[in-house]
């Protein structure tokens, strides 16, 4: 095969060139050791399916519908594990993110058009980190809305500061903030003490999701929370941070796959356990209209008898909306980078993306409160589901590609698999569109 392994030119410079290459596994090690070397891609992706979105529709779904949407969360889940396997893929063998893979693979207007509607997902998921952001610091100090969203700009100092440092500081934090989301949905799980025969029925998938139209929305908004199509431009460029020198490719793909899929169980828990928590303290309790943060917050201490039960709610809830932070700053320069080659400071690139995000938050909090700001919430949400094929479909094409991927190009199951996950998806979208659907 050759060197370009049927790309039409050689790749442009790395993805991420000042991480590139830089993470190194002990040579002379044992595999286990050697696994730990790649431990973390997988855990900046998994950010992305806890993020504040999530929190919205898996609260709705919780307190409506009970335990019943689990089944949901569980197939997004195993959908999502799938797709960040053929990103990882996709960076490791074709040696490109998938940005790169577009600009390569496409006219340049296709390319541009993909550009854009990749711009539009990051806007939007920015959008939900702005909100819960704001939301949180509201629950925890009382801070208006509008003052909440603005003040989120001031994590562009995160970002300053962690320039110059190892990518190992930026996966160390956000695996940090996931440990203290983990603890304090475990401590709320115990506070709750849901009925697990009943948790163990709802991961099964009912009928009730083909014939009751509400549940059927609610669902398709949880797939739409769930997988994020900036995760898979995110995974494809950040697993080359590891160096290709000190194991084969066959082990660097078992490692990534491993990493990746362990830390979407991690997300797997964080879901399910919002929903669970949702369901035992409104569901059970009669409240079946919650479905805003701050509703949900306002009404778990007196339902659950605990007075940290709320508090740690909103600390988990700004703990997302933070590791969310860093993520989506990655993200949007491996968009830019890939498709148009520009490249600026990522504490530049934070602001250009929060900035846009900023006017519809400020306007629908001052304007409508915390009703307008779930609404936006569950809209960010449309909006990324909507983009979301124009990344999966990118994908399954090139890493079902032999030219492109040589041996490992995608079994027929695979293609099988990936080309029917980006079918159902498209399908729910247009049902999405249809006239009194929306």
């Amino acid at each position: 095969m050759s060197e370009l392994h049927g790309w039409r030119r050689p790749a442009d410079l790395p993805s991420l060139p000042e991480v590139f290459g830089t993470i190194r596994a002990p040579r002379g090690a044992s595999k286990f050791r050697r696994f730990l070397a790649y431990v973390g891609p997988g855990y900046l992706v998994a950010v992305g399916y806890m993020d504040p979105g999530n929190w919205a529709t898996d609260i709705a779904g919780g307190a409506t519908f009970g335990y019943k949407l689990l089944s949901v969360i569980l197939l997004s889940n195993f959908a999502a594990m799938f797709l960040q396997i053929l990103a990882a893929k996709l960076g490791l063998v074709g040696r490109r993110d998938l940005a790169q893979a577009c600009r390569d693979a496409y006219p340049k207007p296709l390319a541009m058009f993909l550009w854009l509607t990749a711009e539009i997902g990051i806007i939007a998921c920015d959008l939900a980190e702005v909100l819960g952001a704001a939301i949180a610091l509201n629950l925890l100090f009382g801070l208006p809305l509008p003052l909440g969203v603005a003040l989120t700009v001031l994590d562009v100092f995160i970002v300053l500061a962690l320039q110059g440092r190892s990518f190992r500081w930026v996966e160390g934090i956000v695996m940090g903030l996931i440990a203290l989301m983990m603890g304090i949905f475990i401590t709320e799980l115990v506070l709750s003490n849901p009925d697990w025969a009943a948790v163990g029925r709802g991961f099964l998938p009912t009928s009730e999701l083909l014939t009751d139209h509400r549940m059927l929305y609610l669902g398709m908004g949880i797939l739409g929370a769930t997988v994020m199509p900036h995760n898979l431009y995110l995974h494809s460029s950040i697993v080359q941070s590891r160096s290709a020198e000190d194991d084969s490719l066959a082990d660097r793909l078992k490692f990534a796959y491993l990493d990746s899929t362990l830390a979407l169980i991690l997300a797997l828990f964080v879901n399910a356990a919002i929903l669970i928590l949702s369901c035992d303290a409104f569901h059970r309790t009669g409240h079946t209209g919650v479905a805003e943060i701050g509703e949900a917050y306002k009404l778990l201490n007196p339902l659950l008898g605990a007075t940290v039960a709320a508090p740690l709610f909103a600390l988990a809830l700004l703990a997302s909306g933070q590791n969310s932070t860093l993520t989506g700053t990655i993200a949007g320069q491996i968009v830019m980078e890939g498709f148009i080659g520009w490249r600026i400071p990522p504490w530049a690139r934070r602001l250009i993306s929060r900035s846009l995000a900023l006017l519809p938050a400020l306007v629908v909090t001052w304007l409508y409160g915390e009703k307008g700001s779930g609404d936006l919430l569950v809209l960010s949400q449309v909006i990324l589901s909507l983009q979301l094929p124009f990344a999966i479909v990118p994908l399954v094409q090139f890493t079902s590609d032999r030219s492109k991927m040589g041996e490992q190009v995608n079994a027929p199951w695979a293609r099988a698999l990936g080309w029917g996950i980006a079918a159902t998806i498209i399908g729910l979208n247009l049902y999405l569109l249809l006239p009194g659907h929306s």
